[in-house]
């Protein structure tokens, strides 16, 4: 069987495509989860074409709206216009169509209004559906699979998981019959390359990571100096010192043009380091690009921006981006507006651009093949620290590396790096486990929703579906063992615990006092130093050693040594050395940086005469008095410290010199570990079979004392929330209720909304700049409703909502009131966080210009809709009005909910 797809030239169907088919034309539902590249979309035009010939309608739902975009093209260009809709919460385009293209949220928001729109559903598409383990965006995939019709079929494409099973046995559940259909072969083979810059070489070195499946052995020759990332002492960068380095951005560039790997996508994981590249790039001279590729980009580029005005051109950097563009190189990421990035794909798709730097959103569903990709780094920065890519990260990057009927080898490079170990690179490479865990939790809109459509029983069997709870109850047995487990150590290791000198925990105790002194003492070293310099020879010493130490001087890393002192110098450069003698007659030499902490006399013995410190004869002698004295450890003297006066306790402490002291000291932590552990798993075991309902009572509970609910009814400020989709909804509708909208002109209104949307992407300290007098009082009102929210969360064990942010209420206040985009934004924000911002305040005005109570807000936020979408803000979708079958609905929520992601 041969298919034609709109997208790539005929070819034969694989045996996952056709046992995914045939299973689904037995009238199963099916999970796919295969490769990207791999054609999963087959299946799901296949389903389209069986609910066709049935009469019936299909839709085809996906995460984001550029890829709804894309897949409305594909299937206009293999249905035709007339028999596909698009529907994306702020484009409609044929919505009564029998296959209808939209995002899941839209999908979600029918389900709640009860769409008539929903007649005649045969089969929805759940593309990308490993979505649902998206933190804020997930649980509206189980949302959907729970809440849609019985007789509906589905069709999930999900990128490779390892518990794909898991999952299909969810949906079984919940839906009835279904079929999990797993391939683990890409269409284009994958080799995985490590690049490593070499000071030492005119050449940089290219090898392969995996040699028949195994980490090459040679990766690890580069290991040698990738230590760290400073020097020892000076804090001075080590890249001096180093022989292998990161290769340099152009040099990898030109070394994948020498080894014939392009085109290539270079994911760099910052949108100012993707434009720096570019622009390195582009200055470098680098062209890619013949006279007929650089004509055919120009059209694609006027094409792509003719709805623009000079002046947005001007402010977004248009001309260098271009010119860039026209050379065959390229970037991608959020910070670009829809009309650039749409112009990137179509070039990259038909092979005009050859270099794309782009961060990780280009590995989100985009079509956009490459030969190879590079990943320049395996950390990438979440908000707060830096994070190793993980195996699932690691294989969506890579999954764009290969072009299927162009391609017999995709690859894919990762640049030597200082702070990541070949063994980490190869790990990555070829771990397989890329396991998909629910992120669903019961959020404010949902409860009202559940409210306002079931009965209280219903609600709660709906929330016992979910795949979150469907996880929870097959951990238990997991969790059983481990409990089970540790609560046999505990018993085997309380034996080891027990010293017949003293009590171990009241020992441990003190000793923890100890170290987390010596922790803190910022004069640790020094007081080391002193007491070390006040020894005197003949002095007695009892010191604890550092391990590394005791394992040099080959001494019992567990038992107290005994040393007497010969002499205490200071030799070269400061350096402060003690000559000692051990109990054998063995000399004994340490530094300052031997002891763990400071030392003092325990004892005094005479030394021989005469005094011949290096005379074998002298330090058999000293070392037989030595044995010979009786060492007791004094309390510290009235005068000492509190450090020295808490070690004198400890060292006077009877396990102190039990010779089992450390092997005691283990075990006793081991053990507290062990019984917090159990603790722990004791309290996941109550929680699990539970925690999806626990947290809806506590979300319905907050929802009663703010006056949504009454009982198991909502009240007229929880009808509203349960038509606003946004993540601060809730605020949005006490908001409302208050009447913080009402009485603003329409650029107030969007200006206001604008705080309840906007999420700095890297606070500065700076204070906030409001439009007007009115609108700081109007944002302190926000404020005060968002910290009601916040001690009602509090209370209730619940996670906090943002708060509402000023950053973005004059940017916006001027662009409703018809200011250009460049007296706003020039050097503040990108022309993407801009585009993309702007458009989810349209879509919360949207949502207030339905269900407002005063009618002049509502009257006043359809006019601010129609201020702000305009110029560059318009540049993308096509405007036609909203068709009857989805008047109804509350528009759905923009692509990320967070204008910083």
């Amino acid at each position: 069987m041969t298919v034609s797809p709109s997208d790539s030239a005929p070819f034969t169907l694989d045996r996952f495509q056709l046992e995914a088919i045939a299973e689904f034309d037995a009238g199963r539902s099916v999970l796919v989860a295969a490769p990207t590249g791999s054609g999963k979309t087959v299946v799901a035009d296949a389903a389209i074409d069986i609910a066709l010939n049935a009469g019936g309608k299909t839709f085809y739902t996906t995460p984001i709206k550029a890829l709804s975009n894309q897949k409305y093209s594909d299937l206009v260009a293999r249905l035709g216009t007339e028999r596909v809709g698009l529907l994306t919460g702020d484009t409609a385009i044929n919505g009564d169509a029998p296959v209808v293209v939209m995002t899941t949220e839209v999908l979600r928001n029918m389900l709640y209004s009860g769409s008539a729109a929903l007649d005649n559903l045969h089969v929805v598409v759940l593309d990308e559906v490993h979505y649902l383990q998206d933190a804020y965006r997930g649980p509206v995939w189980e949302e959907v699979i729970i809440g849609l019709p019985p007789n509906v079929r589905l069709v999930c494409l999900s990128a490779t998981v390892s518990n794909a099973g898991e999952l299909g046995e969810w949906i079984e559940t919940v839906r009835g019959p279904t079929s999990t259909v797993i391939e683990h072969e890409r269409p284009v083979e994958l080799e995985n390359l490590y690049l490593v810059g070499d000071r030492s070489s005119d050449r940089d070195h290219l090898i392969p990571v995996l040699v028949d499946g195994r980490p090459n052995p040679e990766g690890y020759r580069f290991d040698g100096d990738a230590s760290g990332g400073r020097g020892r002492h000076t804090g001075a960068p080590r890249d001096r010192r180093r022989r292998f380095v990161t290769p340099r951005r152009l040099e990898t560039i030109e070394r994948l043009a020498e080894e014939d790997l392009l085109p290539v996508i270079y994911f760099i994981f910052s949108r100012n380091a993707c434009d720096d590249a570019l622009a390195i790039a582009r200055d470098s001279g680098l062209r890619f690009t013949d006279a007929e590729e650089r004509i055919r980009i120009r059209e694609i580029l006027e094409g792509s921006v003719s709805m623009l005005s000079d002046s947005d051109l001007d402010v977004l950097g248009y001309d260098m981006w271009a010119a860039a563009l026209e050379q065959g190189i390229a970037s991608h990421h959020a910070g670009l507006i829809p009309a650039f990035k749409e112009a990137v794909e179509r070039c990259f798709v038909e092979g005009l651009v050859k270099v794309v730097f782009a961060t990780e959103t280009l590995a989100l569903g985009i079509n956009m093949p490459a030969r190879s990709v590079v990943i320049e780094k395996l950390t990438k920065y979440n908000g707060d620290t830096h994070e190793f890519l993980t195996p699932a990260q690691f294989t969506q990057l890579t999954g764009r590396a290969g072009r299927r009927g162009i391609d017999d080898e995709g690859f894919s490079v990762v640049l030597w790096s200082p702070f990541v170990s070949f063994a980490q690179v190869a790990g990555l490479a070829g771990s397989r486990e890329f396991p998909l865990t629910s992120s669903f939790r019961p959020t404010y809109n949902m409860a009202a929703n559940l409210v306002r459509r079931y009965e209280k029983t219903e609600a709660m069997s709906l929330l016992g579906q979910s795949f979150a709870q469907f996880q929870a109850d097959r951990a238990v047995v997991t969790l059983e063992r481990r409990l089970a487990r540790d609560r046999e150590r505990l018993a085997v290791i309380d034996e080891q615990v027990g010293c017949e000198r003293g009590d171990v925990a009241e020992y441990a105790a003190l000793d923890e006092r100890v170290n987390s002194q010596r922790t803190n003492r910022p004069d640790g070293r020094i007081a080391i130093e002193r007491s070390v310099s006040l020894l005197r020879p003949g002095d007695v010493i009892a010191p604890r050693l550092r391990e590394d130490t005791t394992a040099r001087l080959h001494l019992h890393p567990h038992k107290p040594v005994r040393l007497a002192v010969i002499s205490v110098a200071y030799r070269g450069k400061g350096s402060l050395r003690v000559r000692t003698v051990d109990e054998r007659g063995d000399a004994v030499q340490l530094v300052v940086a031997d002891f763990r902490e400071p030392s003092r006399a325990v004892d005094e013995i005479e030394l021989p005469t005469p005094y011949a410190p290096h005379d074998p004869a002298f330090l058999d002698e000293t070392a037989s008095r030595l044995r010979a004295a009786r060492a007791t450890v004094s309390t510290a003297p009235s005068g000492a410290s509190r450090w020295d006066r808490l070690v004198a306790e400890l060292e006077s402490h009877p396990v102190h010199d039990c010779p089992d002291r450390d092997d005691h000291l283990a075990a006793y932590r081991e053990r507290s570990g062990l019984e917090r552990d159990v603790a722990r798993l004791s309290k996941q075991l109550h929680q699990r079979s539970s925690s999806v309902v626990r947290r809806f009572e506590a979300v319905a509970d907050l929802l009663g004392h703010l006056g949504f609910l009454d009982g198991w009814a909502l009240t007229a400020p929880g009808e509203r929330l349960a038509r606003i989709y946004h993540e601060r909804d809730l605020l949005v509708a006490l908001a409302l209720d208050d009447g913080v909208f009402d009485g603003l002109d329409a650029p107030g209104v969007a200006a206001l909304v604008a705080a309840v949307v906007f999420e700095e992407r890297r606070p500065d300290g700076s204070e906030p700049v409001y439009p007007n007098r009115n609108l700081r009082q109007r944002f302190g009102r926000l404020e005060r409703l968002a910290d009601k929210i916040a001690r009602a969360e509090r209370e209730r064990g619940l996670p906090q909502t943002r708060p509402p942010d000023p950053g973005f209420m004059a940017v916006c206040h001027g662009w409703a009131s018809g200011r250009d985009l460049g007296g706003l934004i020039e050097g503040e924000m990108s022309g993407g966080d801009f585009v993309r911002t702007t458009k989810m305040i349209i879509d919360v005005l949207g949502q207030i210009a339905e269900i407002a109570p005063d009618l002049g807000t509502r009257s006043r936020a359809a006019a601010a809709v129609e201020a702000i979408r305009r110029g560059v803000v318009a540049d993308f979708g096509p405007s036609e009005a909203l068709p009857k079958a989805a008047e109804e609905l509350p528009k759905a929520a923009e692509d990320p909910p967070k204008a910083g992601t």
